[in-house]
């Protein structure tokens, strides 16, 4: 397929990816921040995927201050140097607003452990105070829009990976349309799902136990509702892939069967669902698009939020609601409709 991407949903450039912090790297660093953040990282209750954010995020703020600060002491470090940092990561890496909290974040969590465990017991860090409190808010900014994929676009998504015979795509996109679940939750399913009994009166299986996202390794234990539609592709992708494994979302290099890694959904809706619709399309858009086409469908919001969102709060599915309300808006100011409101009441 020929690659003719355009740019009818993107507000900005989308930030480089920074570099890795190599070992040899990291070894450059601090000797005294490079053991601070080791043990900062080991006592936290962080899942997998946080832990490895932590510590990336640590890496580059550290070979920050080498390569900028002349490896300057962590201690030493002012509000003035972390604002040097924000401006770096803004203004020459490009990042978004989002990136850039969540980069504060992390090392203000590291702040707060070097302020309330470290202080105590190493006189050179008696005075320490997190620097990253007080700082001016970080101004939002979106890299693209968010639109959400209609019906129409996921059947033509499907029938293209359809035509290319590529039943993982179908199976996947099905999935994240269909049942909302994210990348992370998604690779988790088993295929056990596939011979669960249903009863005749239900359209859809409930899944297994999957580890949602949330702190500490067990995460927030979620059960997703998926729709009996979903399941043919599934059966598809499990019959055609050749070999046996417990996941319906594997991949197999050099005869290595592993259970497949989020980026694969990264590079998927980049370089095959983006191609397909002509414009931009993230991972994270399907949630959106599942909320937003249940509500549509005349769903009530309490059981999206609940039973398919699996939101604590109603609140935060109103977020993940993309609906643009373009008939309600149009009668707001409606002439014609205070007019007969008002007929009505003279007779």
């Amino acid at each position: 397929m020929t690659k003719k991407l355009n740019k009818q949903n993107t507000l900005r450039d989308p930030a480089k990816k920074q570099a890795e912090v190599t070992e040899e790297m990291w070894q450059q660093v601090n000797q005294d921040y490079r053991e601070k953040v080791e043990e900062f990282v080991s006592v936290q209750d962080l899942s997998p995927a946080s832990r490895k954010q932590y510590i990336s995020v640590l890496r580059q703020f550290g070979w920050y201050m080498h390569t900028s600060m002349n490896n300057k002491a962590f201690f030493k470090i002012t509000k003035r140097d972390f604002l040097r940092y924000l401006s770096y990561i803004r203004d020459n890496r490009k990042m978004s607003s989002s990136a850039i909290g969540v980069r504060k974040s992390v090392v203000s969590s590291f702040c707060n452990h070097i302020e309330n465990i470290i202080a105590e017991e190493e006189p050179e860090y008696k005075t320490f105070r997190n620097f990253t409190r007080g700082l001016p808010a970080i101004a939002k900014n979106r890299t693209y829009e968010k639109v959400k994929v209609t019906k129409d676009e996921f059947d033509l998504m499907m029938n293209v990976l359809e035509e290319d015979e590529n039943w993982l795509g179908m199976a996947w996109l099905a999935t994240a349309f269909l049942v909302g679940a994210r990348r992370s939750e998604i690779i988790q399913f088993k295929t056990e799902i596939l011979n669960y009994e249903i009863p005749d009166d239900m359209d859809f299986v409930m899944s297994h136990t999957v580890r949602g996202k949330g702190k500490s390794l067990d995460g927030k234990p979620l059960q997703y509702m998926v729709p009996l539609v979903v399941l043919p592709f599934w059966k598809k992708w499990v019959d055609s892939r050749g070999y046996e494994s417990d996941y319906i979302f594997t991949t197999k290099y050099s005869n290595e069967i592993k259970v497949m890694s989020t980026a694969w959904a990264d590079e998927f809706c980049s370089n095959t669902l983006s191609d397909i619709l002509e414009r931009r399309i993230n991972v994270h858009i399907f949630k959106n698009s599942c909320i937003t086409n249940l509500l549509e469908s005349g769903v009530d919001i309490k059981l999206v939020s609940k039973f398919v969102a699996h939101h604590n709060d109603i609140s935060t599915t109103q977020i993940y609601d993309l609906r643009d309300f373009e008939d309600e808006k149009k009668k707001i100011f409606s002439t014609k409709k205070k007019d007969n409101s008002e007929e009505n009441s003279e007779s």
